[in-house]
């Protein structure tokens, strides 16, 4: 059963006879992206150029458009599926089911023709990612130790309304984080009440655009080259900014409100690190509990935890073994170095 899912060195997640996902393998005839963050898009112009087909939802399509230009996906065969929409390719069927994460993420089922069922969930976040039953799951361990446990979600986005607030009584507030996570903190300040204007840079901007069209609400934005944008700019006028994390070496000399947002917090929801700047606790992937639940209520025979990306993965497969008594294994077994 292990032969039919794996994880190999250069990050492709294997399912079945025929898909490799979130990265390339020469021997398989398909591709899957699950969605655009940089670390699920390892090696896609390969793919473009030898797969026969590279599968992803229409929403991940069009962020890839953005963030690797209009160009970049017509090299290859791109295949556009929606959620629970079966794909039928020799013997085998792959289907899409939402993820919570970034728009337009997805878990990928395969079932073959022995009707195992193969799952992959990429990243994730419960309570709003379904549990999809199966016999092998492959799961992101970004979080897969024990202490990676967060008891104050439910107060996070209170916690970056009253923040925000709190700073735009002084004048702007940046806020920095990646992209899909500020799209994210858009929605929940514009659903909260917080309608001064958003500022954000080119890409930014593209992305917003992007959630736009899928019916999401992340406010009235405006592009930081725009004369608006300029003149709130220049006189230091009530706006929230929302840049990519890279960008926040630019700003370490405003002395405006600044708030980061990061996964990787767990003691507290918020940590103050200088005289106006904080760290919000606002993650979109799944903490360790969670990706304990999920496996529980899978309940496959054998797990495969993504030891190539980021994260726990040896911990998380020692803990499912202790903890639930399912077979679970780390792949591929040592991480790649850092080049």
């Amino acid at each position: 059963m292990s032969l039919k899912a794996g994880i190999t060195s250069k990050g492709a997640v294997l399912l079945g006879k025929y898909l490799a996902c979130d990265g390339h393998d020469e021997a398989r005839p398909l591709r899957v992206v699950t969605h655009a963050h940089a670390d699920h898009t390892i090696a896609l112009n390969r793919s473009l150029r030898q797969c026969e087909a590279v599968l992803m939802t229409s929403a991940t399509k069009d962020l890839l458009s953005v963030l690797k230009g209009e160009l970049f996906l017509m090299r290859g065969n791109v295949k556009t599926l929606d959620y629970e929409e079966p794909f039928e390719y020799k013997d085998e069927r792959i289907t899409f089911f939402f993820a919570d994460h970034i728009l337009g993420s997805a878990q990928v089922l395969v079932e073959d023709a022995d009707s195992t069922r193969i799952l992959y969930t990429s990243d994730f976040r419960m309570p709003k990612t379904p549990v999809i039953e199966c016999d092998i799951l492959v799961m992101e361990a970004t979080y897969g130790c024990p202490h990676c446990v967060r008891p104050f979600q439910k107060e996070i986005e209170d916690l970056i309304v009253d923040t925000v607030d709190k700073g735009l009584c002084e004048g702007p507030v940046y806020v920095f984080g990646y992209y899909g996570k500020l799209q994210e903190v858009m929605e929940i300040l514009w659903n909260h009440g917080v309608k001064v204007p958003y500022i954000v840079p080119e890409r930014v901007f593209q992305v917003c655009k992007v959630y736009e069209k899928y019916g999401r609400r992340v406010g009235r934005f405006w592009h930081s080259k725009s004369k608006y944008a300029k003149e709130l700019i220049e006189k230091n006028e009530q706006f929230v900014g929302f840049y990519h994390m890279a960008s926040k070496r630019r700003f370490r000399d405003t002395k405006n409100f600044k708030i980061m947002v990061s996964g990787w917090e767990f003691a507290e929801p918020c940590r103050q690190i200088g005289e106006k700047e904080y760290v919000i606790a606002l993650s979109d992937h799944s903490d360790f509990e969670e990706l304990i639940d999920y496996v529980r209520r899978c309940r496959p025979k054998l797990v495969i935890t993504d030891n190539y990306r980021i994260g726990y993965a040896k911990v998380l497969a020692r803990e499912i073994r202790r903890r639930l008594g399912i077979r679970a294994v780390a792949a591929p077994p040592r991480k790649p170095k850092k080049r």
